[in-house]
């Protein structure tokens, strides 16, 4: 076993905790960063000024009506900004745009003595546009040409010798939308300067490193003149990770140029409109399979609709594209990839960044394929999963090495949710109520772990041990809820060998640990906590030497365990505490800077070959629904999953990222529905979903009735911390289950065999009018739609499908 992977005697890693702030979450004495807003003296408050039209060029921008507003103290404009007047890390933001790139796009900032008094300066500013015409949605952009950004091209064995080996060949269309955030707390930000002009930002981001590059790029100021810290997140989910850089930099310079404190924070309307979601894509594919249902080649392209600007558009449309095979593994294969620019809110990360959507796309082709094939859509994925021992790689060369874990976790979750016997009561209840019918449907999960750009796999930490004994550790990863503070409280305790309440986390700040990566990708747990480990491990080596010479022994032979070290064959021992003043007196170093970078890694972006992955998170679940008949209501009445997060650095965590991954992947894929107007009146392109009460998002009525969650065991990852995998991403895709057992459900008002089609999100009237296309096949007495038959030739819109 490696030694990042070993655990020592008796760890607190592996334990079942609570969240470190559970206490203060749940009593509302956890601060977020605008709760620091009422600790700040003298502090103004920022209000964007927005213009209501999807695309236009400002002729004219007259701030004096605001200037008269009682409370007004400025209005910031790109005339304001001393540096780069941009907030993108592709420096195609302008945040102060000369040219409106969606509806509520914000061209102008007010700055007040109350929020109130910079909400009636924002209305009184007067902007002038010259209105031009506005993509709106995919297809408007995909008709127009209008693309930016990388266009990759993933290839792998042969796809033209692929499909004239097959026996079947299919092709179709699917476009599926993407999903809000949705995070409790909206974008928010406090930024001060000091009496040495340094700029200190408090700020609601996952990448504090990023949002200290912006500000000090948008002030024309060094690095090291610019401090950003992050207290905690109320939810990110990946919509924290770019954009609240440019919120942060009008708070800065706000700051500046007033010397007063400034606040900024957007409503939750704001929030929904002037933020970025997960991408919606649209693909086309064709898919070819042998006499047996094996998959022999797939050609596909998918568009990813990025909005205005590029932002993580590029990296997100990569990781679709790596996970087009999701478990299956896919012979021979041509996938490109693009990015639509449409005059929307720019799209950003989401969790899975992109994972989902390239998964997605070979799940719905399985799931519409399998009735023409003749096969159980179940009997289908298993004949193509990845299997072990077999030398088997993914489409972008990545050697699929745990393929024995994916076939593990595939058939301990159908023993566990007793598949076989529940498939014939489902089958008996159907054949009792002819106007409600169940379905069981299971999908797989094998989700890589890294970042793609490799440079950014690399994470530090500074552990401080004071006089007393006590612990101090700071580390780059950020907490949104997700429970990163509690595991590394947990990797600091046991490395050192004391007892978790020795051990104090501080806020996540650039001055404390610089250069850091954003806390994405799941990669959270695997870099903070190897960087933690290795600067821990320093100070125990040194701490060892102290200790053997005060217990006679040699330092290898000391233990510290449980906050006492120990020589082996030895009574006598020594106190932490004491070990810990000792060394001090002996002028030992008792802080130490850790380091760690994700090793074996390696990807070529121009020929999308390589092994950017350190492993693959795996998991399977298993999905029961209930459809109403008449409305395309259902119910979701039973969930099991098995989940491999290796050997789990804190179970209680883990099992709640899953239980919270699902439900957030089922509300993507059966819930949310963004929609835009996308008519030719004054309001084209406004977002219409722009509150919790036009925006479903899932609650108590949607979650299963019955929820099971197992984590593999017996999982250890090797050359990862203690064992663990990363758990935050993966469960999110376990959900897709739920839509295909909706998509069976559907099929089961029809003949047997019967295929039906289903819109993602499969929300109750998408599924409603799947119900009604299977009942049309049994009214027409059409036969079961299978390979060979009859069709409507090439595709022709959303979901249509056609064997060629």
């Amino acid at each position: 076993m490696s030694h990042l992977s070993q655990r020592p005697d008796a760890p607190v890693v592996g334990v079942s905790m609570p969240h470190e702030s559970a206490a203060l979450h749940v009593t509302g004495a956890a601060l977020y960063t605008d709760d620091l807003v009422h600790r700040t003296k003298d502090v103004l408050h920022a209000y964007p000024v927005q213009v209501m039209k999807a695309h236009g060029r400002v002729t004219a921008l007259d701030t004096e009506p605001a200037l008269a507003v009682p409370g007004v103290v400025r209005v910031l404009t790109a005339a304001d900004v001393p540096g780069e007047n941009d907030a993108g890390m592709k420096h195609d933001e302008p945040l102060f745009p000369e040219e409106v790139m969606f509806h509520g796009h914000a061209v102008a900032w007010v700055i007040g003595e109350s929020l109130e008094a910079a909400r009636l300066g924002a209305a009184a500013v007067g902007v002038e546009i010259d209105e031009l015409p506005a993509l709106v949605t995919l297809a408007d952009a995909i008709a127009a040409d209008s693309y930016h950004g990388a266009k990759p091209l993933m290839e792998t064995g042969d796809a033209a010798a692929g499909f004239a080996e097959s026996a079947h060949v299919f092709t179709g269309e699917f476009e599926f939308a993407g999903q809000e955030h949705f995070y409790l707390e909206t974008h928010a930000a406090l930024a001060q300067v000091d009496e040495n002009g340094q700029v200190f930002v408090q700020s609601s981001t996952q990448h504090p490193s990023e949002t200290q590059e912006i500000v000090s790029h948008v002030l024309g100021v060094p690095a090291h003149e610019v401090t950003v810290q992050c207290l905690r997140m109320g939810g990110g989910f990946g919509g924290k990770e770019m954009q609240p850089h440019g919120f942060a930099a009008v708070a800065a310079l706000g700051a500046k140029l007033t010397g007063r404190p400034v606040r900024f924070r957007l409503n939750r309307t704001q929030d929904l409109t002037m933020s970025g979601k997960r991408h919606g894509f649209h693909a086309t594919w064709r898919i070819g399979f042998d006499t047996d249902g094996r998959i022999q080649a797939l050609e596909a392209t998918l568009t990813a609709d990025g909005g205005w600007s590029l932002d993580l558009s590029e990296p997100v449309l990569a990781r679709a594209l790596c996970h087009i095979d999701n478990t299956y593994w896919i012979p021979n294969a041509r996938v490109a990839g693009r990015i639509a620019r449409t005059h929307t809110v720019s799209n950003t990360a989401f969790r899975g960044f992109g994972g989902p959507q390239g998964m997605l796309v070979i799940e719905d082709i399985l799931g519409r394929c399998a009735p023409r094939l003749g096969l159980d859509a179940t009997e289908l994925r298993e004949r193509n999963l990845y299997r072990p021992g077999l030398g088997q790689t993914t489409p972008y060369g990545q050697p699929v090495t745990q393929a024995e874990r994916i076939t593990a976790v595939w058939e301990q979750v159908k023993e566990n949710a007793g598949v076989a016997d529940r498939r014939r009561e489902i089958a008996a209840f159907n054949a009792a109520h002819p106007h409600t019918k169940r379905a069981l449907a299971v999908t797989g999960v094998k989700f890589g772990i890294s970042f793609n750009l490799t440079a950014f796999n690399q994470g530090g930490a500074l552990v401080l041990i004071y006089k007393d004994g006590s612990v101090l550790i700071n580390h780059g990863g950020t907490e949104m809820g997700q429970g990163l503070h509690t595991k590394m409280l947990q990797v600091a305790a046991t490395t050192l060998g004391i007892p978790l309440e020795r051990v104090r986390l501080a806020p996540t700040r650039t001055d404390k640990v610089p250069n850091t990566s954003a806390t994405a990708a799941s990669s959270g747990t695997d870099l903070n906590g190897g960087a933690i480990k290795n600067a821990c491990e320093q100070l125990r080596e040194r701490l060892l030497q102290v200790a053997g010479s005060q217990l006679g022994a040699n330092a290898s032979d000391v233990r510290i365990t449980g906050g006492v070290a120990r020589a082996l064959g030895r009574d006598t021992e020594l106190a932490w505490s004491d070990l810990v003043r000792t060394a001090y007196f002996q002028r030992v170093q008792l802080s130490a800077s850790g380091y760690y970078r994700t090793e074996g890694l390696h990807w070529d972006a121009k020929t999308f070959r390589g092994t950017p992955f350190k492993y693959f998170a795996i998991g399977a679940a298993v999905a029961e629904v209930e459809v109403d008949g008449f409305t395309g209501a259902y119910r979701l009445r039973r969930v099991d999953i098995v989940h491999d997060v290796g050997d789990s650095i804190s179970p209680l965590i883990d099992i709640g990222q899953v239980e919270g991954g699902f439900v957030q992947g089922a509300g993507w894929l059966t819930l949310e529905e963004l929609r835009w107007d996308t008519g030719d009146g004054p309001n084209r392109g406004r977002l219409l979903t722009q509150a919790a009460s036009t925006y479903k998002l899932p609650s108590f009525s949607e979650m299963p009735e019955e929820f099971n969650v197992a984590l593999l065991e017996n999982a250890t990852e090797e050359g990862a911390v203690y064992g663990s995998k990363a758990v935050g991403e993966p469960p999110l895709m376990l959900a897709f289950c739920v839509r295909e057992a909706l998509r069976e459900a559907a099929a089961a008002f029809g003949p047997a065999g019967v295929g039906v089609d289903l819109a993602s999100p499969a929300t109750p009237e998408a599924v409603y009018w799947a119900v009604e296309s299977a009942r049309s096949a049994h009214d027409e007495g059409r036969a079961p739609s299978r390979v060979g038959l009859a069709d409507d030739g090439l595709p022709s819109g959303t979901g249509a499908l056609s064997s060629a």
